[in-house]
């Protein structure tokens, strides 16, 4: 038991990010689908939909589960969430180009490009939160 509460303290907040990481790509791809093939939407308006539903979830998991991030002020509350939301915005962009290049030019299917998709996101909106976002937040 020692080694795992080793284990936990050491990498506690990498396994939160993980395991919200998992729920907030479940919600996007789940989400995905939904609009895109069972209301059948164009699929970058899907993307778009998917992609706001999942950073709203991931904004409040990451603040308070992930990095523990605290505020004392509205105003630190709202800057926090711009920055959040900015670089979501930057990750969608390039979330948006891979769909296109996946789906519009080499033919590949729509759900199994958002998978792969995905894993490249969620590289990168780690690297946003924890070194521009949340890293006055983190312990």
């Amino acid at each position: 038991m020692t080694t795992i509460k080793k284990i936990w303290f050491k990498y506690k907040g990498v396994i939160a990010y993980l395991f919200f990481g998992v729920l907030t790509t479940l919600i996007n791809i789940i989400a995905f689908y939904l609009f895109g093939t069972v209301f059948a939407l164009y699929y970058q308006l899907a993307n778009v939909i998917a992609w706001l539903l999942s950073v709203l979830f991931a904004f409040f998991t990451n603040k308070v589960w992930v990095f523990g991030s605290k505020y004392t002020t509205m105003k630190a509350f709202w800057s926090e969430m711009g920055k959040f939301f900015f670089y979501r915005g930057v990750s969608l962009v390039i979330d948006a180009a891979i769909m296109f290049l996946g789906v519009s030019v080499l033919k590949v299917d729509k759900n199994l490009t958002k998978l792969l998709d995905q894993v490249v996101v969620v590289l990168i909106n780690y690297f946003f939160s924890k070194f521009l976002i949340f890293k006055n937040g983190n312990k």
